[in-house]
């Protein structure tokens, strides 16, 4: 099946082509003719699946034919994060290209003076976070009783986050007879509860369910002590060619600590979670998405969302505390046929998650110590490391009578924080 096949204008197959999309995804192929038809969609699908699209395309189809008002958008995407909206609209003016609806995103960071101004002069789509939106319909700035089309992405996230009660609060305010497009990464019975008050006999789309890996990522769990994960992880960093890596956290204090330590030893990173200003947040993603810093150092309720082109690597400083936030972190990589690594360092005291997370994707993850991975990679090509001992210590020299350092004595330098020389290649 081809994009033509599926009922969209010239226009929009247009933009699809100048993007670089070449067929559509299994969730496009199922939910793009029955967006298109009217009906309401419950659909399941992990970021990468191409969800993004699959409600984007058919929207900008349907609202092509229409006029927007003053302050009355036609549709309304909710989306439980700054960057998740950031990231709708991003790919609404892509696919927008070739026609004329007009968009207003409101999330918070940004002023309401800026954003007021573009209700005012009327919006076809509104692409906002709960909060955001309940201020200004609160304001009198915006006006969602004309809203014929709603979509909340991300309902899972919207639920850990507890902006379920605001999106209830909003739906109160919508027209009862609209079309709904109800996404999840997840479909528990808590979600699909909400999904039924929401939606009207929906049409049910399950994409990739989040219990499965892709085959294209090598996940590998390294054991090691709280005392060793800085120094285990710039190794990890140290040992690939890493186009742009991914480097989860349970805790925004341990962003900062992990940011610190690597630009002290000469990595390029860029941080992302809550408590950042909003201005920082998007200049973070920026530089990591044009390659200005190679690592983005994140929380999960910050990255939720975010889609990475060439995401090689995904490392978990931190075992995430829910198993499926252990899918989501790692699907980030191997996508679009492409090939991905993921590293969880863990400790003694993380074996009961990592069961459950065994349990949750149906195998077992290799594990093994930071040594152990070292004396597996084939590092023919790297370089070797040579130690001069002098008095009874091993300095690195590049002189004659030199002896190799075996490879099973890495744990000395680990021990030491120093890294040799021959993994020390950015």
């Amino acid at each position: 099946m081809k994009f033509k096949d599926l009922g969209l204008c010239y226009e929009i197959l247009s933009s699809i082509k100048d993007i670089g999309y070449n067929e559509p995804t299994e969730i496009q192929k199922k939910a793009i003719p029955n967006v298109l038809m009217g009906r309401d969609i419950l659909g399941c699908a992990q970021t990468g699946t191409g969800k993004t699209g699959s409600f984007i395309m058919p929207l900008i189809e349907i609202l092509n034919s229409g006029k927007s008002k003053s302050r009355m958008p036609r549709s309304l995407i909710i989306a439980p994060t700054r960057e998740l909206a950031m990231q709708v609209s991003e790919e609404f003016i892509k696919i927008n290209k070739y026609l004329k609806l007009k968009m207003a995103l409101l999330i918070g960071g940004i002023s309401f003076g800026e954003q007021d101004f573009k209700l005012s002069k009327g919006v076809d789509v509104l692409v906002a976070t709960p909060g955001r939106l309940l201020d200004h319909i609160e304001r009198g700035t915006v006006l969602i009783k004309d809203v014929k089309l709603l979509v909340i992405d991300e309902a899972d996230r919207m639920l850990d986050m507890g902006f379920i009660p605001d999106v209830i609060k909003i739906n109160k305010l919508l027209p009862k007879i609209r079309q709904t497009l109800f996404f999840s990464a997840t479909l528990s019975n808590e979600i699909r509860d909400i999904g039924k008050n929401l939606l009207i006999n929906p049409k049910e789309i399950l994409i990739n369910p989040y219990s499965s890996t892709s085959a294209n990522i090598d996940s590998i769990f390294i054991k090691t002590n709280s005392k060793n994960k800085m120094n285990d992880l710039k190794t990890l960093l140290s040992i690939g060619t890493i186009k742009s890596a991914m480097i989860f956290c349970n805790k925004k204090a341990d962003i900062n600590n992990v940011s610190n330590f690597l630009k002290k030893n000469n990595f390029k990173t860029a941080s992302l979670h809550g408590d950042m200003e909003q201005n920082l947040r998007i200049k973070s993603l920026e530089n990591f998405k044009n390659k200005s810093v190679q690592i983005l150092i994140a929380s999960d309720v910050a990255a939720r969302g975010i889609d990475i082109d060439g995401l090689s690597h995904v490392f978990n400083y931190d075992v995430p505390n829910n198993p499926e936030d252990y899918v989501h972190r790692i699907g980030r990589t191997g996508r679009a046929g492409n090939k991905g690594k993921a590293y969880t360092i863990f400790v003694e005291n993380d074996h009961k998650t990592i069961t459950s997370i065994e349990k949750l994707i149906k195998k077992k993850v290799k594990k093994m110590s930071i040594n152990e991975l070292v004396s597996s990679l084939d590092l023919s090509n790297q370089k070797s490391l040579r130690i001069k001992k002098i008095k009874g210590k091993e300095k690195h020299k590049n002189k004659s009578k030199l002896d190799l350092l075996p490879i099973e004595n890495y744990s000395n330098f680990r021990e030491s924080g120093k890294i040799p020389d021959f993994l020390n290649i950015k």
